[in-house]
């Protein structure tokens, strides 16, 4: 869920109770990865000729307009859908696959971190105009799990949740959200919905047989409304939702644009695509935010855990920290 006015990525302290010993232990994850980056991610011998035959077909794709972009990735069988910045990334992601492909300095595949990726976008309690101490409790449970070898979604989860202190839903967000009061009176509280997502998880077997992270539309889903809710809920923040991939930072970075241009559906519009669904309906948004994903990972961008809770707030992680996936989902656990 994307607040509705323009609000900078949560940085601001979430004013709530004191924090224990175990949420600090489990925040700091971010510690041991505050290294210094390296001047390069990649420390191959870039002497190789490879990378100057890339130079060169980097060079002639910048001089491409956009329909000569478009008519060489109709040739090339890749999606011709896109703004011309997206176009030329295309086009250069794939002579570098192709060429590292047949070169000694590939060094093995990479193209994926990790076998699934679960993409996450909670709806919340919400007023017209959010008092600055508004606690926002999630009413919305979806996730959609993209299988990252075959490019495809292929599985989902939603629950809607029954609120516990703003247990009436304001008409602003029933009309934004299309929650009815009767969905939520009807549904089961955060806790309960929360395990029956674990098990959801668990039975995919992800951070057991399978590689996962999870993937939100920015930095609100984890950094403010989970957080929150678990805090509400008087449950220990899960750890296995300590790490994420923000995607709009990923996209930002990989297609060389502004940050004004990474809203839903500013991104989807860039890649030549459409909004699917209802904004603000948590599932629809999950899957057109699955949709960019894999658009993204077919051109060549190789999602990685960019974000992670610290004491409460979300913090960038560095290119020089480890992959890792995502640890096997547990039991939300109850805070002493």
């Amino acid at each position: 869920m994307e607040p509705q006015k323009e609000i900078s990525q949560p940085t601001n302290k979430i004013e709530t109770p004191g924090k224990d010993q175990e949420e600090r232990c489990c925040s700091n994850i971010c510690d041991k990865n505050d290294e210094k980056e390296p001047s390069s991610p990649n420390q191959g011998d870039f002497s190789d000729p490879v990378y100057k035959e890339l130079a060169l077909a980097n060079g002639t794709i910048n001089r491409m307009n956009r329909e000569e972009l478009r008519a060489k990735c109709a040739e090339l069988k890749l999606d011709t859908r896109g703004v011309k910045d997206v176009l030329k990334k295309r086009l250069k992601s794939y002579y570098k696959r192709q060429k590292l492909m047949h070169s000694a300095a590939a060094g093995g595949n990479g193209d994926v971190y990790y076998d699934y990726i679960c993409v996450v976008d909670f709806e919340a309690t919400c007023e017209e105009n959010n008092p600055p101490d508004y606690l926002h409790e999630i009413i919305e449970f979806p996730m959609v799990l993209i299988d990252t070898h075959t490019l495809e979604i292929v599985d989902s989860f939603q629950e809607y949740v029954k609120p516990e202190v703003n247990m009436q839903l304001s008409d602003f967000c029933v009309k934004l959200t299309g929650i009815t009061q009767k969905m939520v009176d009807e549904a089961d509280t955060f806790h309960t919905v929360l395990k029956r997502a674990v098990s959801w998880l668990q039975k995919k077997e992800l951070g057991t047989k399978y590689s996962y992270m999870f993937l939100t539309d920015g930095s609100w889903d984890m950094g403010k409304f989970l957080y929150t809710q678990c805090r509400l809920s008087r449950i220990r923040y899960p750890k296995f939702a300590g790490k994420w991939i923000n995607i709009r930072k990923s996209y930002g970075n990989f297609y060389k644009v502004p940050r004004t241009q990474t809203k839903l559906i500013c991104m989807l519009e860039n890649l030549g695509m459409h909004y699917e669904g209802r904004p603000h309906c948590g599932l629809d948004d999950s899957r057109n935010i699955g949709r960019i994903a894999i658009h993204m990972l077919k051109d060549g961008c190789q999602l990685r855990v960019n974000e992670c809770l610290h004491l409460g707030e979300p913090r960038s992680v560095p290119i020089s920290a480890p992959i890792e996936g995502a640890p096997a989902p547990q039991n939300p656990r109850s805070r002493d």
